[in-house]
């Protein structure tokens, strides 16, 4: 599904050149639900970034489904944005003028795809993600978890290939961050989803097929759940962020 390989990029401030991907190398299988954990300034969000191909690495591969991203001219990155690449973002970036339902359909609508099934696929991601009572309401008038959920939904509009969440859960209470981890679950499961989430919550990613541990640009650890429970899961992810903290002297 995704193949980075050998990944690197630099920052160039001043006279001083900042490498904030040192050789990152990961895979993603279909289905998967894999979150990369690390302190701040770990390469977190620059991965992301140059997954999605809004910012280019320097070199190294970038493959989703066979197609290597970082060699695409611009117009068909675009389409691969639209088409096979789903977003949450921390901040919802939902439309204020548009209703929830619509908010979902708005990547459909901007490709031009408008159709009776693109409305009957949005009222059925609605039912599963226990938004469709708010479905006609605006985002002002909903909640935190109610609008990540609607972004969630927005996201799979177009049965991505792919969903790429950054701190999804960032700026939500406990109880919502709860309920957008169980909408990517239920992605997951009813929807054979694929999420690949930046996070530095260990409750969210506790969750999680597997875990990539980011420090200084480089992978320094992938960790699977496996067969143990979440809190044990968690626990593990904890113990490991601490002998790495204790390590680097933070």
């Amino acid at each position: 599904m995704l193949n980075v390989s050998n990944l690197n990029k630099s920052y160039q401030i001043g006279k001083t050149k900042y490498e904030a991907l040192k050789g990152v190398s990961l895979d993603v299988e279909k289905g998967e639900f894999v979150a990369v954990m690390g302190p701040s300034g770990s390469g977190k969000t620059t991965l992301l970034n140059c997954i999605s191909c809004y910012i280019p690495s320097d070199s190294g591969e970038i493959q989703l489904g066979g197609t290597d991203l970082a060699k695409l001219p611009e117009a068909a990155i675009a389409k691969v944005r639209n088409e096979k690449l789903g977003f949450v973002f921390q901040d919802f970036l939902l439309l204020d003028g548009l209703t929830v339902r619509d908010n979902i359909m708005l990547p459909r609508i901007i490709g031009g795809q408008v159709s009776a099934s693109m409305e009957q696929t949005a009222d059925r991601l609605c039912e599963v993600f226990g938004i469709a009572h708010i479905k006609n309401k605006y985002p002002a008038d909903i909640s935190g978890g109610e609008k990540q959920r609607t972004a969630v939904a927005r996201a799979l509009i177009n049965s991505p290939e792919l969903i790429l969440a950054d701190e999804p859960t960032g700026n939500l209470d406990s109880k919502s961050s709860r309920a957008v981890i169980n909408s990517f679950l239920q992605a997951k499961q009813e929807l054979c989803a694929t999420i690949f989430m930046v996070t530095h919550d260990s409750f969210a990613a506790s969750f999680c097929d597997r875990v990539v541990i980011l420090q200084d640009g480089a992978v320094r650890r992938m960790l699977s759940r496996g067969e143990v429970s979440r809190r044990a899961f968690q626990d593990e992810l904890l113990n490991v962020i601490s002998e790495m903290s204790e390590v680097s002297g933070q």
